[in-house]
């Protein structure tokens, strides 16, 4: 957590983002690339994604946007909770999801951090968001950050996986995360009618995924529900995690239309802390 890039829209749930970030950067001694995503009017930005200024009456436009976005920057690094930390500002005319990809590649970010209200109904299934489609193509981790945490402090870290050996580097990841933070890690097998397995068959499962790691603090549970999502937020609750963490396939097009990704569904439907790693 050396380089944290947090996307911001100057929304209060970016904000939250930011506040978070913050903490994990005082606390770690990291430093944050804040990133504005300027998407102005197509005719505004030319084909290398940067303002046209060949025309007199587009220049001053998309000046105006820049200097708003500079004067937004100038107010938030006021902020008492920025104090002490080294913060790069950036602004970027680009479309927001492709820009923040290429930022994070651009300064070796570690993890990204970004603020989410979620979706429902219509614009969950056809819209989506930039949170979402960062999720699914991130090849770091990705912290989605629903509510204001004054404090930090996670306790307990539920992990749910399906124990697919070919997947465990995300596990790998997942207790390196853990132990960065100083969670407990709860790592959980969702049961549901349509994929059972007995409990002999889910335990040795967990247990064969885990041979061969060093994990200092830890539970396993096979949790029965009526669906994986429901499982893993129902399983959260019920031990009062303080972040929930999942593999995310990064399906794309018509694959990720029709099978969905549960790690998106959490993004958008939990209001804990939701932390995914890239298979």
């Amino acid at each position: 957590m050396k380089k944290i890039l947090v996307p911001t829209d100057f929304s209060e749930h970016a904000v939250h983002a930011l506040k978070v970030a913050a903490q994990l950067a005082k606390r770690y001694k990291g430093e944050i690339f804040l990133l504005h995503m300027l998407e102005l009017p197509l005719q505004l930005v030319g084909s290398s994604g940067s303002p046209i200024g060949g025309t007199s009456q587009n220049l001053p436009e998309a000046l105006y946007f820049m200097k708003l976005a500079k004067k937004r920057f100038t107010e938030i690094m006021r902020e008492p909770f920025l104090d002490g930390i080294k913060v790069h500002e950036t602004v970027e005319f680009h479309q927001a999801f492709e820009g923040i990809m290429e930022v994070s590649e651009k300064y070796q970010c570690d993890l990204i951090v970004m603020g989410s209200h979620g979706a429902s109904g219509f614009k969950e299934m056809f819209i989506g968001s930039n949170t979402e489609k960062v999720v699914r193509n991130s090849n770091i981790p990705v912290l989605v950050i629903k509510n204001e945490h004054p404090h930090f402090n996670v306790n307990d870290f539920v992990f749910a996986t399906d124990c697919d050996i070919e997947n465990k580097h995300t596990l790998q990841q997942a207790l390196k995360f853990a132990n960065k933070i100083e969670a407990k890690m709860h790592l959980v097998y969702i049961n549901t009618a349509n994929n059972f397995r007995t409990s002999e068959e889910a335990n040795k499962c967990l247990t064969d995924f885990i041979k061969g790691e060093e994990i200092r603090d830890y539970s396993f549970t096979v949790w029965n529900d009526v669906t994986v999502e429901n499982g893993i937020l129902n399983f959260a609750q019920h031990i009062g995690a303080g972040l929930i963490g999942i593999s995310t396939h990064g399906r794309k097009g018509l694959a990720h239309f029709f099978n969905g990704s549960i790690s998106e569904d959490l993004v958008n439907h939990a209001q804990r802390p939701v932390v995914t790693f890239k298979i």
